[in-house]
């Protein structure tokens, strides 16, 4: 376990751009570089992989039953960039982590911790399932505004297919294979289909998510993302929605609580829609 003032080993990892086809264009490079970036931008969820491989390593099962990261996602990560993720423990036992690139540049930062006891679930009646919309909502303010209860999206999770999530964010840690469960980004992956689904969306971006893990979900469970936006604002011009979503395995478990933000209408992306 981690002591105050530790810090932990360094993790090392080369940058993977693995949405290049996706829907979401900001991944290809002609669009980003539209919207004035380098490149494609390597996926929020991607990143968020590399800072929970220390913690894992660290805390291990306990982590992944009752453990908190929050995120923020400051500056983009480029394909092929060397990305080092450093994880400083306080005082109080909380783990600060940064991701660095190879300018040394603090692209990503989070605080993560585990809870001495287990966390008292959201209750499932605060998070209804409710169908997807026969079509996608605008991404408009004024559309969003008019939408509390988003569509549910849900899928089976199978463990012959966990090398597959461990390879997009090149985690070796053995300990999802050895139980059989399902790696923290490939549960945060629903919040982002989850909005996705719901809304037609344009280039966007994911800036930052909160998760508190409730419980693990084994091969063979079906999980569900059930959610509601939290809440739409301005910053700098780009329009922000802030989601909160309850994943749920076989319809009565909860497994992870995300707030999850999202630039879901970037300020010059006017003439992409």
């Amino acid at each position: 376990m981690p002591t105050a003032d530790q810090v932990l080993p360094p993790h090392h990892v080369r940058a993977r751009n693995a949405a290049t086809a996706s829907e979401n264009r900001i991944h290809d490079d002609d669009v980003a570089r539209e919207h004035g970036f380098a490149g494609g931008l390597v996926p929020g969820i991607t990143v968020f992989g590399y800072l929970t491989t220390p913690i894992v390593e660290a805390w291990g099962e306990s982590w992944l039953e009752r453990g908190l990261l929050s995120a923020r996602f400051r500056q983009p990560i480029y394909d092929g960039e060397e990305v080092t993720v450093v994880g400083t423990v306080g005082g109080d036992g909380d783990v600060h982590l940064e991701a660095r690139n190879s300018a040394d540049q603090v692209c990503a930062v989070g605080e993560a911790r585990v809870a001495p006891n287990a966390p008292e679930p959201p209750s499932l009646d605060d998070y209804p399932e409710a169908p997807l919309p026969p079509t996608r909502l605008d991404p408009t303010p004024d559309a969003l505004s008019t939408v509390d209860v988003l569509g549910s999206v849900e899928a089976g999770f199978h463990a012959d297919r966990l090398d597959e999530t461990a390879a997009l964010v090149d985690d070796t840690l053995p300990l999802y294979r050895e139980l059989g469960v399902a790696h923290p980004v490939w549960l945060l992956y629903f919040a982002n289909t989850l909005l996705a689904s719901n809304v037609a969306l344009g280039p966007w971006i994911h800036t930052a998510s909160a998760v508190q893990n409730l419980s693990l979900l084994h091969d063979g469970e079906r999980l569900s993302a059930r959610g509601r936006i939290a809440g739409l604002s301005e910053r700098r011009g780009h329009q922000v929605v802030d989601l909160d979503v309850l994943l749920v395995a076989d319809g009565a478990r909860p497994v992870m609580h995300v707030l999850h933000s999202a630039i879901y209408r970037l300020r010059s992306s006017e003439h992409l829609q």
